[in-house]
């Protein structure tokens, strides 16, 4: 389980490197993400300290800290 979340995370990672700032609606179908894959592979990026999330009216945005 650990190498799925570590490979989301790095295919999180390439989308940002990639487009910049995304919703995470948008890194989901960009990297084809499945709960709660997708989700641990989210946390664990907010977690290392890498990503910020900030609430948009009905949505979270993602961009690299």
């Amino acid at each position: 389980m650990n190498d799925d979340i570590g490979q989301m995370a790095g295919a999180i990672w390439h989308a940002l490197n990639t487009h910049g700032e995304l919703s995470t609606s948008q890194i989901k179908k960009l990297v084809r993400g499945k709960a709660p894959v997708f989700d641990w592979a989210i946390g664990w990026l907010a977690r290392e300290d890498k990503i910020v999330i900030t609430a948009k009216k009905r949505s979270f945005t993602v961009r690299f800290k």
